[in-house]
């Protein structure tokens, strides 16, 4: 009796696992062997792995574009987007600060 109980108990688990061992092994049993698709895949993988290497290799011998211009990464973008570049910054403060003066007056 208490074998049926510990089945009962855990019977999720147990179709469960096996549901999946047989999902498994018939991957296994119906999947083509490996070297047939290793032997169809050959040009990929090696046409990925040179672009891979090629990537790398450029990537320690260029220096990147930010430490030749000088400028940190990403401030030219977040100006632009700003809509206020470096040159128009004094100019915008005299604008405020002459609005500011005009209306003390009125």
């Amino acid at each position: 009796m208490e074998i049926q109980q510990l089945l009962l108990k855990f019977k999720f688990h147990i179709l469960i696992t096996s549901t999946f061992s047989i999902l498994i092994f018939a991957l296994i049993y119906l999947a083509p062997p490996f070297l047939d698709i290793l032997k169809y895949f050959w040009p990929l993988l090696l046409s990925t792995a040179l672009f891979l290497i090629v990537v790398v290799l450029f990537g320690r011998i260029s220096s990147p574009v930010t430490e030749i211009s000088g400028e940190k990464t990403g401030e030219g973008i977040l100006d632009y987007v700003g809509g206020q570049p470096e040159e128009l910054q004094p100019h915008l403060r005299e604008l405020h600060e002459g609005e500011g003066e005009s209306s003390k007056v009125e």
